[in-house]
């Protein structure tokens, strides 16, 4: 027998083994991955708590306001896969160092806004300037086995619910404490405090992170081959999908991105109006909105982790992500019913909170399964795009729907129903090819 054959007896210390160089490389890489996430989800939700000092500044509409809420996004998908394709070409430090340090110097740029159309413009340019910014998915599976992502996958969107978690307070602290310090507005304080440290940070991605496995200078010559042997025999299952449009042509591919269209269209109604709803419902001070404003991310944090090691162990990762978002559905119904009544109203962000934010990282281990190399760079990123059109459609629902009714709440009916929809495509509409491969990775 060869010395890289493994007998059954000598199995269970193997895993132990790639066990121990999993922890090993989670604990190097994670934390610089998890702290660049939280700046990125931050980008995306400083608006929702920009809002009303910068409508009062500006005059703006709560449709003008989802407008540019959308163009973001709009500017996102248009570059999202040619972007993820070069991160694939180029490699992944030298690309998400460029991704944050041009969208921190957008975000930062903010402060000279003056119109709508500037407004608009910028957000567009903001929402391109982070467009492919994806590294988790695609990097993680060039660093972790499959059967350790859906844990991973969730500590890295540990990081979004993170961003809420500490955002939201400290977006409160900022704009009603630091509003005319040295002659700055305090939403610009806002977009200052969240685009300047994505530019250190770009440099510190190009000096920290290591595009291969066979870079690491930090792992030795076993661990390097135990890692890459466990990961290549993990992705054998999973040989369709090599090119772009072999991906598009893989059975599941695009019932995947309408899935995450419906998510995302869930997720932006939370973060970008979850402090329009507080404040609606009575809550005036900023500091205090921003506290409350926390709960949905506190409990999609606690999901979070939970969720992530309960379906790497059954392996059922398309019944807890239906789970996850029947909650989320519940959380819409709920604040929709109680928008007037606070105490109730953040019940329902919690249960929201809890269903939304956990759902992301959840699904994220799904594509991974059916696709692999350069056709899991451009098919993760066209998933990710079509997902990203429901940022599109649901902030631009929402401040139409409010502007025309004067009620956020069927906005928010609207949305819990789309929800349930996307739980019953995830229960009945992906092919059993990929459960099957869920059990396959679980059982490893």
């Amino acid at each position: 027998m060869s010395d890289l054959s493994v007998s059954a007896a000598d199995k269970p210390q193997a895993l132990q083994n790639t066990s121990d160089i999993v922890r090993k490389v989670a604990w190097r890489l994670m934390p610089l991955i998890m702290l660049c996430y939280l700046f990125a989800f931050f980008d995306r939700i400083n608006i929702s708590f920009a809002k009303f000092q910068l409508q009062s500044t500006l005059g703006f509409s709560d449709t003008a306001y989802g407008l540019g809420a959308s163009l973001f996004v709009i500017g996102y998908v248009l570059f999202e896969v040619p972007s993820n394709l070069l991160l694939y070409k180029v490699g992944a430090r030298r690309w998400i160092a460029r991704i944050m340090i041009s969208w921190g110097i957008a975000t930062a740029l903010m402060v000279f806004v003056q119109t709508e159309w500037q407004f608009y413009a910028l957000r567009f340019v903001i929402g391109a300037m982070e467009a492919g910014f994806a590294p988790g998915v695609l990097y993680l599976t060039l660093w972790f086995p499959a059967s350790y992502r859906g844990r991973i996958t969730s500590l890295l969107f540990l990081a979004s619910a993170f961003s809420g978690l500490v955002g939201a307070p400290l977006s409160g602290l900022v704009l009603g404490h630091m509003n005319g310090v040295l002659g700055i507005a305090g939403w610009h304080w806002l977009f200052l405090l969240g685009g300047l440290p994505c530019v250190l940070l770009g440099v510190l991605v190009l000096k920290v992170l290591k595009d291969r496995i066979d870079d690491a200078a930090w792992l030795t010559s076993a661990e390097k081959s135990t890692l890459k042997s466990q990961i290549a025999t993990q992705s054998q299952a999973t040989t369709t999908g090599h090119s772009l449009f072999g991906a598009i042509r893989t059975p599941g591919f695009l019932m995947l991105g309408l899935i995450y269209f419906l998510i995302q269209i869930a997720s932006y109604g939370l973060n970008f109006w979850a402090p329009h709803l507080i404040r609606a419902a009575g809550t005036h001070n900023p500091t205090i909105i921003g506290l409350l404003t926390a709960v949905p991310y506190i409990c999609g944090a606690v999901c979070m982790v939970v969720v992530g090691r309960m379906s790497d162990t059954s392996g059922e990762r398309r019944k807890f992500v239906c789970a996850l978002l029947l909650m989320a559905a519940a959380g819409f119904f709920a604040a929709g019913a109680f928008d007037k009544q606070t105490t109730f109203l953040i019940v329902a962000l919690g249960v929201m909170g809890a269903g939304v934010i956990a759902s992301i990282p959840a699904f994220w281990a799904l594509p991974p399964k059916l696709l692999t190399g350069a056709g899991a760079a451009g098919g993760i990123a066209l998933i990710n795009t079509l997902g990203q059109l429901g940022g599109i459609v649901s902030p631009v629902m929402v401040g139409r729907i409010r502007d025309v009714t004067g009620s956020t709440t069927p906005a928010l009916y609207a949305i819990g129903a789309m929800s349930v929809v996307c739980a019953l495509l995830l229960l009945f509409g992906l092919p059993e090819a990929l459960r099957q491969r869920d059990h396959a990775a679980s059982a490893r």
